[in-house]
C-alpha cells in the first residue's frame, strides 16, 4: 500500500504543478481555476485520510532511491 500511496501522491504533486503553471499564465477560466483548487483540496484531504489509515506519515511515501536521492521534492 506504501508504494500505491506513494506513486498518487508523486501524481497529485505533478498535477499541483501543473495547475499552478496553468494559473500563472492565464489560460484558465475563474471558474476553472475554482474547481481545479477545489479539486486538488479534496485530493489532499484523501490522502491524508489513506496515510492516516495506514499509519503512514507523509515523510514515509517519500521513498529514498539512492544516488538519484528522494522520489518526491518535499
Amino acid at each position: 500500500m506504501k508504494l500505491v500511496l506513494t506513486i498518487v501522491e508523486l501524481l497529485r504533486q505533478l498535477m499541483e504543478r501543473q495547475a499552478l503553471r496553468r494559473f500563472d499564465t492565464g489560460d484558465l477560466s475563474e471558474e476553472q481555476e475554482d474547481r481545479i483548487g477545489l479539486t486538488l483540496m479534496l485530493l489532499e484531504d484523501r490522502m491524508a485520510e489513506l496515510r492516516e489509515r495506514y499509519d503512514l506519515a507523509p515523510e514515509d511515501l517519500n521513498i529514498d532511491l539512492g544516488p538519484l536521492g528522494p522520489l518526491l521534492p518535499r
